[in-house]
């Protein structure tokens, strides 16, 4: 991953389900809207013969606006982005770069390392933002990259992660 970006988010969990039932989860990208509410769609444009390709992904971003007398007032925003997938089945990793929507450029890698009582599942995004003179970075930094990249990993990670647990009889 090329380090010193101006945004970094880091999305990290332990998983208490083995290394490789997890890993087969998460890179089946095309399965995970019908695990994860956020996720509109994910289509292959184009598929590799290591199971990544160029992917197409859509996810929703959800904000609470306001209390109402009839409950909280919600929003969800739309997000879309075109990513290189690559699969490593060796290491495990996986690893997608942004070429297509607002987040063009963005190199993501999901990592898979044994720990006691399950796995370590890491998730990292790095990006030097959306290339718009002198607000890019800060944007990236200060809103797109927290609010709404780690508002949609966490969401991802959280909920592959229950996936994995409910299959290997460990859900906590």
């Amino acid at each position: 991953m090329p380090l010193g970006r101006p945004m970094e988010t880091v999305d990290e969990q332990l998983v208490r389900a083995p290394v490789r039932p997890l890993f087969e989860l998460v890179s089946k990208v095309e399965e995970w809207p019908s695990h994860l509410p956020h996720y509109r769609y994910v289509r292959f444009r184009q598929q590799g013969p290591d199971g990544g390709g160029l992917v197409e992904m859509s996810a929703t971003r959800p904000f609470h606006l306001i209390e109402t007398s009839k409950g909280p007032l919600r929003i969800k925003w739309p997000t879309w982005w075109l990513s290189e997938m690559a699969v490593d089945t060796e290491k495990p990793a996986i690893r997608f770069r942004h070429v297509g929507g607002i987040t063009k450029g963005m190199d993501v890698e999901w990592t898979f390392v044994p720990a006691a009582g399950g796995t370590h599942v890491r998730i990292v995004h790095l990006w030097d933002g959306p290339r718009i003179p002198l607000l890019g970075a800060w944007a990236a930094m200060h809103v797109i990259g927290p609010v709404f990249v780690h508002g949609i990993a966490s969401r991802t990670l959280a909920g592959l992660a229950a996936v994995a647990e409910r299959e290997a009889g460990t859900h906590l």
